[in-house]
């Protein structure tokens, strides 16, 4: 039985449970610095968190309501500090009827505990018409703990805003790239380095940072069938970014470095951006992917990290799902994937013990 949770302890008993709305983008199954995992998804007026009480425990508490007025899209991010970032695009509507949006970013700096104050980054666009056309944030966290947050333009192509090294935010800065799709991934790399890929009209676009906290060169476009909104990145070795995404002729995955070819990786065609983690499978590094299929089932796979030539084994799951799923290790080290069903119920299951990469039963939070 779960325990009841003592940010939900004085509430009402009849009162219904707040239910999430679909799932964030990005790194929204988090483990902190304690080893306990955080789960977060979207709702009518901010986010939900569920936190696990014991270290790989199967008991969570939560959820507690994080409030966050007018967010219409919700994406999470953490760094290797273990910080948690959350960047929203947040609309509002004045007295006058006027729609205004602009991007907005918290942090949860220890596991449970609070977040800070929503501070609002603007919007790179002064024009208000053109500022409504603004996609979702998305984000990166370099090495140091600069948040980069990257977002389509209102003309299709590449902005970002990011911190300095004292702590202050840059202005917006115009990356340029052209018909891009509104889901970039980007990859922070352990050196320092931070690498975007996104979906365009013409293939992808890839911008790279020469050194830390440098200068993004690019756009560099790729004429590669890419279907919309499915790229997703991770780092495959030392400095290596590895881009993934679903081939828009075979509806098959596919790995990518930039400089060569696209490596068929099988499975079934995805819906939304691949979920990706680098993790240690029977002494081998692997990386494992999930993603949300066309059936609106979860699909998980593993395969040799930077070695994906040699294919990855996947398994089709009967878990149904909304957007995404998450990957993350647990404070023991096994995989745990989340999912969010369709009636807004967020799921979960862990790595088995044994040979391989097997996932046991699904448990409620």
């Amino acid at each position: 039985m779960r325990k009841k949770s003592s940010e939900s302890a004085g509430a009402d008993a009849r009162a219904p449970r707040p239910a999430a709305s679909g799932a964030a983008h990005g790194d929204w199954l988090t483990l902190g610095r304690d080893g306990r995992l955080s789960l977060y998804a979207p709702t009518e007026g901010g986010l939900l968190r569920w936190t696990e009480n014991t270290v790989a425990g199967n008991d969570w508490s939560g959820p507690h309501v994080v409030p966050a007025a007018g967010l219409t899209h919700l994406t999470v991010v953490q760094g290797a500090d273990s910080y948690v970032h959350f960047l929203g695009r947040r609309e509002r509507t004045g007295a006058d009827g006027v729609r205004t949006m602009d991007v907005v970013h918290a942090i949860q700096y220890q596991t449970g505990l609070a977040f800070t104050d929503w501070r609002s980054l603007g919007n790179p666009h002064k024009d208000r018409e053109q500022g409504l056309l603004l996609g979702p944030p998305v984000g990166a966290v370099a090495a140091d703990g600069g948040v980069h947050v990257f977002a389509r333009g209102a003309h299709g192509g590449l902005v970002l805003r990011r911190e300095a090294a004292n702590g202050k935010w840059r202005a917006w800065e115009e990356l340029h790239g052209v018909g891009i799709g509104p889901w970039p991934a980007p990859v922070a790399l352990s050196g320092g380095r931070i690498e975007v890929c996104v979906d365009a009209e013409t293939g992808v676009f890839v911008w790279r940072q020469l050194e830390a906290g440098g200068d993004f060169t690019g756009p560099r476009g790729f004429a590669l069938r890419t279907s919309p909104g499915t790229v997703a990145a991770v780092e495959t070795g030392p400095e290596q970014a590895t881009f993934f995404w679903t081939d828009a002729d075979s509806g098959a995955a596919v790995s990518w470095r930039a400089g060569g070819w696209p490596t068929p990786l099988g499975g079934s065609p995805a819906r939304r951006p691949y979920a990706t983690l680098r993790t240690t499978v029977d002494g081998y590094d692997c990386v494992v992917l999930a993603y949300r299929d066309r059936d609106g089932h979860a699909v998980f796979g593993v395969g040799g990290a930077g070695d994906e030539g040699n294919g990855l084994w996947w398994y089709a799951l009967t878990e149904p799902c909304v957007g995404s799923p998450a990957l993350a290790r647990d404070g023991h080290g096994r995989v745990v994937m989340a999912v969010i069903t369709p009636d807004g119920t967020p799921r979960v299951a862990r790595q088995e013990p044994g040979a391989g990469l097997n996932l046991g039963s699904w448990s409620d939070l």
